[in-house]
């Protein structure tokens, strides 16, 4: 079982897959601020996933956007409370994926709010898996640096 969280700046959206890694499917919303990591390290252990990947929001040049700090803090914190492997994977264009499917599904902008970060996490998710599937994990996507570490 793999789950994908979006670290958004107000909510967090999470998927995950089915235990053998071939689908991926909404779960819920979690709100950003204190508890946040807990919330989703909950999530990990009540859906025994072994592997989360988070969005790493980053420009079109490749390069981190403004909200990859926020990104990689998120991940090295859910890495240092769980025991499932947190990757970094690039999620350019997940919301506009996401925005986009759900317009083609007839849902309105003011209906897509509440569940466009779950949404997103799919579309994560399912980049994840095909990355995965190409035995391509250890090129594409990178665990965190876990914070405050001087070792």
């Amino acid at each position: 079982m793999r789950l994908a969280v979006d670290v958004g700046t107000v909510r967090i959206g999470v998927a995950a897959s089915d235990p053998e890694g071939v689908l991926a499917f909404p779960v819920t919303t979690v709100p950003r601020g204190d508890g946040d990591v807990d919330q989703v390290v909950e999530i990990v252990r009540e859906r025994g996933a072994t592997r989360v990947f988070v969005g790493l929001p980053r420009k079109l040049s490749g390069k981190d956007g403004d909200s990859a700090a926020m990104a990689h803090a998120f991940a090295a914190q859910l890495s240092e409370r769980c025991d499932a492997v947190v990757r970094l994977v690039d999620e350019r264009f997940s919301t506009a994926t996401a925005q986009h499917a759900m317009r083609q599904a007839g849902r309105s902008s003011r209906q897509q709010r509440q569940v466009i970060d779950q949404a997103a996490a799919v579309v994560i998710l399912e980049s994840a898996l095909d990355i995965e599937r190409q035995g391509n994990l250890d090129r594409v996507t990178y665990e965190p640096i876990p914070e405050g570490n001087d070792d």
